[in-house]
């Protein structure tokens, strides 16, 4: 350069030791002009290759593009402009000064090569250009200098002194900054980008770079936010790559080249048969262990490899602004060199100041980026988690779905995601901290030497305290996890089993099983929380431990080493620096633990064996032949289990159809499930032809309409689906609901009684039109004449599947005369088959059976032709009988008092039938800001004796923290004499004692925190059981069981963790703000100046983003719970899912659940970010203002002060983000509190006891039943449900109550337990009005035996008494009784058998009598029974009939039935019609009346 220039390029007298310092002549013609120059053309070969790989489509030429290249050649021109007048004007220099000439012809090539690249952009689609946009900053820059010095030629020497060359330079000047604000605008979209079908966009597409890197895109929805409440129309769409659709698309892709399916795993890894049974147990259980411990290392590797590139970004933006936040203490250290140098120039103080500002603005922004960067990486794995583990539900086999329970499921896909996407925030601190903390040790060695050993000292003591902390704690995570998993797994079975726990009034016994493991929940968090509290208070007061432990050696050793305000200060702004990494390492560790336990629990799901594809063969449609077969098949439920079938040979011929008979658990549903393939197949072989509608025992009914339900995602065809419609026996139900088939259906198919459910579900069966229909027991829940027009109408061989293959698993003998051909199973086997005739002729088994219990079945079959005309009539007369009374809660399902299923009042006759058909509320999100009476709830939870306390102790903290800070300061300033400071034991055993004080406080502070936080959550957890168990029926069908799911599992978590840790936050931030305040202001009370309006701008923005934040969390929340329900609803429907093979449309259902809550969440992470970046920037000017007046005020100030002001502003940035945001996560988790009080709010059942009455012990002695003027309406304003029923039932009677569908059967009982109140008139049993008696006294003494028999996981003992008020040989007496006592002693486990989820590991049969064993040992003087025999072949009915005389002899029971014959013996029949008694007397009496009663009889052909 010196020989280019002729001259010095640097020279530090004129730069550095001036007053007024400037750059030589030759560094501004050459480094200044080509540093950007070199930085384009070094840059653009990787660009140009980067920018070929990522080709968004060619945006066409726009205004933008125009002026940036006119802009562009203009420069380029002004190059050449120079070049030719230098050539011309200044030849004879140029030979001394060739210098001149290289910078204008670099710079013309240059501009060529910019313009080039704006045209490049343009072609791939690139809108704006960060790699630009740098180059034209840099170029400003650059231009800065040598505008100072033409500035002060101009001022010197005027303007017509050099006109060309002040012009020329001018105009590039102005040009280079034309270009730099034109690359701050983001250019069109291309033509393939625009959004066609995409309603509300993400601004962060249209952004430019500055709007990227300072977050300004996402001003507008701050400002909506903020001046009216947030809806959800208001968020915009994914961007395409957050999208479900593309993010589980790669992993899958991914996951599936890596992962080995679990089947395929068992074949390499299973043994040669010879040596597997030397292999011990222990062995296949390590076996296990190392499988699933890998596959949580597969699916990291799937994770990493899928997201990493995106992840390394972040990284590397992380190491950027480390860079940067390692600079500040050096610039510090000058700062103050400068300010104990009383010649040092005056413009070195401001050139430092200006430093310290610049890198701190720069370290935020980096920081910034890297914190979005994670964040969008972990809302994407979050995505990809939740879409691998709803695939898998679709495919897991009925083994591993006992394994895996839905609360478990819903557990995997809430709190363990929640865990990866921690550790994806917090990974970099595992490896990046301990560089930190290196590089922090090495920086302060230079300050003090060896003494650093001793901060490194410290740090190795604080280290393994630490690590032992957070394994303790990990390990009593897990133990909170397992017990958390157990009280939402209990929760889920109350929710599902509501109904039963009001009828046995059982809320009370699982009240305390739920506290039971709630307390053991507790009891691990309080220990958890007080570890911490520990970890907390070591690491808060480790800057003081470090400094002490430095400082102390230091002095110690040698009295020469005295600490100046340079020493103290930049070593006390290393310890803050350091204090980052030492925090984030326990939380790194910790996240890390928890992430691997989540890891191993999701990989161990992912690895569950799935249903084998090859266990059934699929051939197409073929209209001749067969079209099941079944080839010598064994098949078990799991594939270590019994078999559950044997020896299994079938051959069902196309067009036919087949009735499958047998006892309860004989096998039958076994049967239909090995021919869906959902059993494991031991041996044989399994061919379907053609497409299958599968039918279940349990009608499986979605949470939509009921056409929905219907058409089940297909098109629909309007005359085609009335004709099924008709032939289901659906259309009167359609008339008297209040939407028509519009009207939404309760979860589980709350508002429809049993029958209807069926009906449904064989509806959408009958409407998919398949080749192959199987149907479980379909028939079982209607009543007897819906059952004959159902069998003419859809399954017999009239019906509108005449020319389909019907296998029909059923208990009725009447419809199988009409069947080609019948299966008898027995034990798992098929004894006999063949047709009805042929197996009547064998004289075997079932004829024996026939001729036992069909003597009145077999004269109907013989009668059918006859009757048929009125069969066919049904449909139009019996039919269309008003339903409203029993609001289609059923003939069959009790209890259910429906709120929405009703006839239209005439206010409601003009509403849209969408709005008339809705039942379930969805989640509303409140808006607005939190109320301040949530606060008040929350702390009075707490209780003011723990509050106060807090609050000195956090005021006493910072109050030692703020003494030894200004304890350094005075020893700082101490003077010097003969090279030693004075007393320096004394001033160390001073700040010793202040540090430990702070220390004690910080310990305080934190456990009283977390054992108030705890406090309140036990409280008001408490409240929302109490709440929620004490609310009517209506409340339930009305509230999606998710939504309560998700208020007790994730808004309860963040009561427990989350609000405690926020309040400690904010707390300890504001208290240490105010400490910084203080001391800015003893430094330089002009600071006030600058310190007011910052605050109040702080304050404006805060509230700004706080009303956005808040209403985007709970846009969040209300989203959340959909996901959860429909993971709920499809683990529970997924055998029908797979039979009808839409698992895409479930799939794409799901996929669309979670972006539409993913919509929510990610404006909820930038709000932080753009907040932060904005708070931090405000931050930075206080750095600069302590900065600027400490150096203007140096003849006043010691370096003591000042070092301590500026090393305490620097964390002020820090400080007033997280106040911030620890305030909104307090305000977004405060909404959880919000959420849990709603409950309290809703209306509650009548008094469980009454106080002042205390009911006889033995009531009711006789059983006697008086119902007096008695009515019953749904809501007010409808039409009665039972009008004026006046009835007496005496001791000992035996009443049965029949009707048709909607008669008004079930709100009787209704009434008698009180889950409806009387409208009018009342009911008394033995005397005493049932309405003054407290609901659980009503309840445990009149005894129910439902149509849907419920059963809780647990024991079986559990499930039949969960009081534990009856002995073991009572229990035993009643199984025996019951008929169970056989099939419970062949049990390994007998009593405490473990029955799964809902009780699905026995069958329907077998659970109503485990219903009827409960009323047995219960014995109460009234019984009320249900259908209760509905899903029981008839052997069966007529043993519990038998069973129910003779055991119930001494009580009163009113049985409602379908099956005519089992009330035949009765001493009364009440036969009910629209609300009414029609008719009350003996059987016999009523058929010589030749009444309703009788009409029945006759189509029941027992007449």
């Amino acid at each position: 350069l010196q020989a280019l220039c002729r001259h010095e390029c640097t020279d530090w007298n004129l730069t550095w030791y001036t007053p007024h310092p400037d750059l030589t002549q030759c560094f501004q013609h050459t480094v200044l002009v080509w540093l950007p120059c070199l930085y384009l053309w070094l840059g653009a070969p990787f660009y140009l290759v980067y920018r070929r790989f990522r080709d968004h489509g060619r945006i066409s030429v726009s205004a933008l593009c125009g002026a940036k290249t006119a802009l562009g050649l203009c420069l380029a021109s002004c190059g050449l402009v120079e070049l030719l007048y230098l050539l011309v004007k200044r030849s004879r220099d140029i030979e001394h000064h060739m210098i001149f000439l290289l910078g204008p012809s670099i710079r013309t090539l240059t501009m060529v090569l910019a313009v080039c690249i704006v045209h490049v952009e343009r072609m791939k689609g690139c809108r704006s250009s960060a790699f630009l946009f740098l180059f034209w900053a840099l170029a400003f820059v650059c231009s800065l200098v040598p505008l100072r010095g033409h500035v002060q030629a101009i001022a010197e020497q005027g303007f017509s002194g050099d006109a060309p060359r002040f012009l020329a330079f001018f105009t590039c000047f102005s040009l280079q900054l034309a270009q730099l604000v034109l690359s701050c605008f983001a250019d069109q979209r291309p033509a393939t980008l625009r959004p066609a079908c995409v309603k509300n966009p993400c601004p962060v597409e249209d952004a430019s770079f500055l709007s990227k890197i300072l977050f300004w895109w996402f001003s507008g929805l701050v400002t909506q936010g903020f001046r009216s409440p947030l809806k959800a129309e208001d968020l915009w769409s994914l961007r395409e790559e957050d999208t479900s659709e593309k993010i589980i698309r790669d992993l899958v892709r991914e996951w599936t080249t890596r992962g080995v399916n679990p089947q395929q795993q068992d074949k390499c890894e299973s043994p040669p048969r010879a040596l597997s049974y030397r292999i011990t147990e222990q062995t296949q259980l390590l076996l296990k262990l190392r499988q699933e411990q890998g596959s949580g290392l597969l699916l990291l590797r799937t994770l990493a490899k899928t997201f990493g590139p995106c992840f390394l970004t972040g990284t590397l933006c992380l190491i950027v602004q480390d860079a940067f936040m390692f600079s500040i203490p050096q610039v510090l250290s000058l700062l103050l060199g400068f300010v104990r140098d009383e010649d040092a120039p005056l413009w070195k103080g401001h050139l430092f100041a200006v430093t310290l500002f610049l890198l701190s603005c720069l370290q935020s922004l980096f920081n910034h980026q890297y914190m979005y960067t994670c964040f969008t990486v972990g809302m994407r794995v979050k995505t990809a988690i939740m879409g691998l583990i709803y695939r898998k539900t679709l495919i897991i086999n009925s083994a591993a779905r006992r394994a895996c329970t839905v609360g478990e499921i819903v557990n995997l896909v809430s709190a363990d995601t929640q865990k990866l996407m921690d550790f994806v925030v917090y990974f970099n601190a595992v490896w990046l901290a301990p560089i930190e903390i290196g590089l922090c040790l090495f920086f302060l060695w230079q300050r003090l030497g060896p003494s650093a050993l001793a901060g490194i000292a410290t740090v190795i003591l604080i280290f393994p305290l630490n690590g032992l902390i957070a394994k303790m704690r990990s390990k009593l995570q897990e133990v909170q996890m397992k017990y958390m998993d157990g009280r939402i797994k209990l929760m889920n079975e109350i929710l599902n089993g509501i109904k039963i726990l009001k009828f046995y009034a059982w809320e009370k016994a699982f009240q305390e099983k739920v506290l039971a493991y709630r307390e053991e929940e507790l009891k691990a968090l309080k220990k958890s929380q007080i570890l911490y509290s520990i970890s907390i208070a070591s690491f808060n007061s480790s800057t003081f431990l470090i400094a002490f432990a430095m400082f102390g050696v230091y002095v110690l050793t040698d009295e020469k080493n005295v600490l100046d305000a340079q020493k103290v200060f930049v070593s006390m702004a290393l310890i803050n620096i350091l204090k980052t990494p030492l925090s984030q390492l326990p939380f790194a560790m910790s996240s890390t633990m928890q992430a691997i336990v989540s890891l191993r629990r999701l990989g161990k799901f992912l690895q569950q064996d799935e249903l084998r594809p090859d266990c059934v063969v699929r051939e197409p449609y073929s209209p001749d032949g067969t079209s099941v077969v079944i080839k010598n098949g064994t098949f078990s439920w799991s594939r270590d289990g019994p078999p559950c079938l044997k020896r299994v040979n079938v051959e069902v011929p196309h067009g036919s159809v087949v009735a499958v008979v047998g006892h309860v658990g004989s096998g039958k549903s076994s049967l239909l499930s090995a021919m869906l393939g959902e059993t494991e197949k031991r041996s044989g072989h399994v061919t379907v032809k053609g497409s299958v509608a599968y039918v279940p025992q349990q009608a499986w009914i979605q949470n939509t309409t009921l056409r929905e339900n219907i058409v089940f995602g297909q098109e629909r065809r309007e005359s085609w689906y009335h004709r099924v419609l008709e032939a289901c026996a659906l259309l009167p139900d359609l008339d008297v609901l209040p939407g028509g088939d519009a009207t939404e259906i309760g979860e589980k198919g709350l508002n429809l009684s049993g029958g209807q459910k069926q009906r449904v579900s064989l509806a959408r069966a009958v409407y998919r039109t398949a080749d192959v229909y199987l149907l479980d027991d379909p028939l079982s829940a209607v009543d007897p004449h819906v059952g004959q027009h159902i069998f003419h109408k859809v399954i017999g061989p009239k019906g509108i599947l005449r020319d389909k293959t019907r296998v029909l698993v059923t208990h009725a003998l009447s419809f199988l005369p009409q069947v080609d051909l019948i299966l008898v199973m027995v034990d798992g086997e098929i004894t006999e088959t063949g047709s009805y005739a042929e197996l009547l002729g064998r004289q075997g088994a079932f004829a024996d059976f026939v001729k036992t219990f069909a003597g009145n079945e077999r004269r109907e079959s013989i009668t059918f032709r006859g009757t048929r005309k009125s069969v066919s009539r049904l449909s139009m007369t019996d039919f269309s009988i008003d339903l409203s009374r029993e609001q289609l809660i059923s003939g069959d399902m009790v209890g259910a008092s429906i709120p929405t299923v009703e006839t239209l009042a005439d206010s409601e006759q003009n509403q849209d039938p969408e709005e008339l058909g809705k039942l379930t509320e969805a989640d509303e999100a409140r808006t607005g800001r939190v109320r301040l009476d949530m606060y008040v709830e929350y702390f009075r939870t707490i209780g003011p004796a723990l509050i106060v306390p807090i609050i000195f102790l956090y005021a006493f903290q910072q109050a030692a923290s703020l003494g030894y800070n200004y304890w350094l300061r005075l020893w700082a300033d101490d003077p010097v004499v003969n090279g030693t400071q004075t007393d320096a034991d004394a001033k160390l055993a001073v700040f010793c004692a202040l540090g430990f004080a702070q220390g004690s406080a910080i310990f305080g502070t934190t456990v009283a925190i977390s054992l108030g936080g705890i406090m309140a959550s036990r409280h008001l957890h408490l409240d929302l059981l109490n709440n929620v168990l004490r609310s009517p029926m209506q409340f339930f069908e009305r509230t999606p069981s998710g939504n309560l799911l998700n208020c007790f599992s994730k808004e309860v978590d963040a009561i427990d963790c989350m609000i405690p840790e926020g309040f400690k936050m904010m707390l300890g931030y504001v208290f240490k703000m105010l400490e910084v305040a203080t001391i800015v202001l003893m430094a330089s009370p002009l600071a006030g100046f600058v310190i007011l309006p910052l605050t109040l701008f702080y304050t404006f923005i805060q509230s700004f983003y706080v009303a956005t934040s808040c209403q985007l969390r709970r846009l969040e929340s209300v989203s959340r719970s959909p996901i959860y329900t429909h993971f709920n609803e499809t683990v529970q429907g997924a055998s029908v899912i797979r039979a009808f093979r839409v698992q895409p449309r479930f799939i794409l259902q799901a996929n669309s659940r979670v972006d539409h809550n993913q919509t929510a969440y990610f404006p909820r992470f930038v709000a932080t970010r753009w907040l932060a970046v904005n708070l931090e920037f405000l931050g930075n000017v206080l750095v600069l203002a302590a900065a600027i007046f400490s150096v203007t005020g140096r003849a006043t100030l010691s370096p003591g002060i000042v070092g301590l002001a500026v090393s305490h502003s620097l964390q002020v940035t820090g400080i007033l983000s997280w106040i911030v945001r620890a305030w909104t996560d307090v305000e977004n988790n405060i909404v959880s509190v919000e959420r849990v009080k709603e409950y309290s709010e809703t209306p509650k059942e009548a008094a469980w006891t009454t106080e002042n009455r205390p009911l006889p012990s033995a009531w009711p002695q006789t059983g006697t039943i008086e119902f007096q003027e008695y009515g019953l309406q749904y809501r007010k304003g409808l039409d009665w449900a039972l009008k004026e029923i006046t009835l007496s039932v005496q001791e000992r009677e035996k009443v049965g109550i029949v009707g048709r569908t909607g008669a008004g059967k079930s709100s009787l009982a209704l009434g008698i337990f009180r889950i409806l109140e009387a409208a009018k008139g009342k009911i008394s049993i033995d005397g005493i009005d049932i309405a003054e008696v407290g609901l659980q006294d009503l309840r445990s003494r009149v005894t129910i035996i439902p149509q849907d028999p419920v059963l809780f996981s647990g024991s079986l003992r559990m499930s039949l008494d969960p009081f534990d008020s009856y002995s073991d040989e009572e229990v035993w007496r009643a199984l025996e009784l019951a008929h169970l006592k056989s099939f419970v002693s062949g049990l390994p486990d007998k009593l405490q058998h473990e029955c799964s989820e809902g009780g699905e590991n026995l069958s329907l049969g077998q659970r109503q009598l485990v219903c009827l064993a409960r009323a047995l040992l219960r014995k109460t003087k009234v019984l009320v029974l249900d259908e209760a025999t509905a899903a029981v072949d008839l052997e069966t009915d007529n043993l519990i009939q038998s069973t129910i005389r003779t055991q119930f002899e001494e009580c009163t029971v009113l049985t409602i039935a379908h099956r005519l014959n089992t009330i035949m013996d009765y001493t009364r029949v009440i036969v009910m019609d629209r609300g009414y008694i029609t008719e009350m007397d003996s059987p016999g009496n009523l058929i010589t009346k030749r009444g309703h009663f009788y009409r029945m009889c006759v189509e029941a052909g027992l007449v």
